[in-house]
């Protein structure tokens, strides 16, 4: 269906279709085929769209000229489906799709249609062009990009997809995780000499520190054997 008419109007485009609609499909406002066909109180059909723009400016059916009330239209929904399986031609016909396809599968074709205009996909490109064309112009596209698909994890353009070495790219790639792992092993090493370094500082630490208690304790013991002489000395006397 083309999208210029169904813009303007509230209808579809009467040539879109295969075989020409019956009168009493056709919208008396937009002469287009009902889209989402409504019925008034005086039983005269439009398009939901139509009907509802017209009554903004008066409110009075356009066919008869009797009062319409807007909370009184209601949708026709097997009316409605009855259309949706009508035929219509690809509005890419002009660019030579020649399928046909009810009015419902509209949207499902336009997916899939050779003929459809589409823009390229690939980032940065600007082109519009068939989707029948897509993958021609992929070969060529200077703005095309795929990963290697060898897995090595290279985002490869049509420049460097020839120049590209993908086992030597990888052997370069293990060669530097490789330092790295030396490196880090490295520095680990490094910080378990110090921890091992600090450990025996602290047991010295320790140790003279236990030393240290130890003179203290015998220091002690002797101070306290000199008050007990001292004393027996003085009982000693004081009877005498």
């Amino acid at each position: 269906m083309a999208d210029s008419s169904s813009s303007q109007s509230g209808g579809y485009d009467v040539e879109q279709f295969v075989n020409t609609p019956e009168y009493d499909l056709i919208c008396t406002i937009c002469h287009g085929v009902l889209r989402c066909p409504v019925r008034a109180a005086c039983h005269h059909i439009f398009c939901k769209r139509c009907i509802l723009q017209w009554l903004k400016r008066q409110e009075t059916c356009p066919c008869c000229r009797k009062a319409v009330n807007q909370n009184r239209i209601f949708v026709m929904f097997k009316l409605s489906k009855s259309i949706g399986h009508m035929k219509i031609k690809c509005r890419n016909e002009i660019l030579g799709c020649p399928e046909t396809f009810p009015l419902a599968e509209q949207y499902r074709h336009s997916l899939r249609c050779a003929h459809e205009l589409v823009p390229c996909p690939h980032q940065g490109c600007r082109a519009q062009l068939l989707r029948r064309d897509l993958e021609a112009h992929g070969g060529h596209c200077e703005h095309w990009r795929q990963p290697c698909p060898m897995g090595c994890g290279t985002v490869l353009s049509h420049r460097t997809q020839a120049q590209h070495n993908c086992y030597l790219q990888l052997r370069q790639e293990y060669a530097l995780r490789q330092q790295n792992h030396r490196a880090i092993a490295a520095a680990l090493q490094r910080k378990m000499q110090r921890m091992q370094s600090t450990m025996a500082h602290m047991k010295r630490q320790i140790g003279l520190i236990c030393e240290s208690l130890e003179v203290m304790d015998d220091l002690q013991e002797e101070e306290e054997g000199d008050q007990g002489d001292q004393g027996e000395a003085s009982t000693s006397t004081s009877g005498l």
